[in-house]
């Protein structure tokens, strides 16, 4: 399945992956490396995360505080945010 990244998202995940860079190189590299993991699954399994709405799903990073949220389309996979789990949880809701 393809996929594609809301331009903000892609933002996001770019300022996250920085920030654990600044903190130390190797935790930006694991970040990536468990983002990249986390959209493989996504990809693989498209619903098997918690379900936000009919068609929007949040997959949790698990050593990091991040999700990343994603719509359900016919052809892909959109990813709307890749969201901080403890600073505004509705901010993305806006995004398509």
């Amino acid at each position: 399945m393809n996929y594609s990244f809301h331009p903000d998202a892609e933002n996001e995940l770019e300022d996250a992956e920085n920030h654990y860079d600044g903190v130390d190189g190797a935790l930006g590299d694991r970040f990536r490396a468990e983002f990249e993991t986390s959209l493989a699954r996504i990809l693989a399994f498209p619903n098997a995360w918690q379900p936000l709405s009919e068609n929007i799903r949040r997959r949790r990073l698990i050593s990091f505080p991040y999700g990343i949220v994603y719509r359900l389309k016919a052809d892909e996979i959109r990813i709307l945010a890749v969201m901080h789990l403890h600073r505004e949880p509705g901010y993305w809701m806006h995004r398509t």
